[in-house]
């Protein structure tokens, strides 16, 4: 299974969107949502739309670095009590938008980019797993189901060894500094073609992708798997072969 096309990432910012709405019209937009205690729904979704519109506004403006002062993401704890019919049209409208802009400049161009890599490549990826990630987050706070396409889950999950695990080592030295020459971790989707080596007997993490002996393997459907590097379920009910200790110390570590 292949990582989806740039034209795939696009169109599922719009479908993941539409997901996430799907579940909001007769909802309590009130509760908190047990993933993100900080967050009411209603903030949750003002926080995935405020990221959309982030990612959009720097590529539309084609700004040749990130520029972190519009990211409106973290800044919701105002809104409260806001109704399912306000915020529906305005997270499909940013996603509508997000999307457009994306298939309109050039993929690989120096837009916005992250770690030397071009911006609208990085950002259909950030943007589209950041919503499937947060449309985790409602269902489980709504308690209703969960599903996802594994080709797009197995993307998470790399995206997730890619992205997140090294910018943990960097926002938070003091937590992940333990794990420096702790051993290397294996994870190792039991439903589609999806296995990582992570090593981390070095300074910082090496990832690679494949079969390898590791001092802990944790095996599973690969959606199980993305929920727990996400901390979203503990891994209760997976396979964990090996260094058990260190599975749970390196899942403890690593916030994104």
């Amino acid at each position: 299974m292949g990582i989806p096309s740039y034209e795939r990432r696009c169109a599922e910012i719009i479908n993941q969107t539409d997901l996430l709405v799907s579940y909001l019209n007769d909802a309590d937009l009130g509760i908190q949502v047990p993933s993100t205690p900080e967050w009411t729904l209603n903030q949750l979704l003002r926080h995935v739309g405020h990221a959309h519109r982030w990612a959009d506004s720097m590529l539309r403006d084609r700004l040749p670095e990130i520029d972190f002062s519009r990211n409106g993401a973290q800044l919701v704890s105002s809104y409260v009590g806001e109704p399912a019919s306000v915020l529906i049209p305005w997270l499909r409208e940013g996603a509508a938008s997000l999307a457009e802009v994306l298939r309109e400049v050039d993929p690989d161009e120096m837009i916005a980019p992250l770690g030397g890599h071009p911006g609208p490549r990085v950002w259909s990826r950030r943007m589209m797993h950041e919503t499937v990630i947060h449309r985790w987050d409602a269902c489980n706070a709504l308690g209703v189901p969960f599903s996802l396409d594994p080709e797009i889950a197995q993307d998470t999950l790399r995206e997730w060894t890619g992205l997140a695990l090294p910018y943990a080592f960097q926002r938070w030295p003091s937590e992940t500094a333990a794990l420096a020459g702790s051993g290397t971790v294996h994870l190792h989707a039991t439903d589609v073609e999806a296995e990582f080596v992570i090593d981390l007997t070095g300074p910082a993490p090496a990832v690679e992708e494949g079969h390898a002996k590791a001092s802990v393997a944790l095996r599973g459907p690969v959606v199980d798997l993305v929920l727990a590097v996400y901390r979203r379920r503990p891994v209760d009910g997976l396979e964990v072969f090996g260094d058990a200790e260190l599975l749970e110390k390196f899942l403890g570590a690593i916030r994104f």
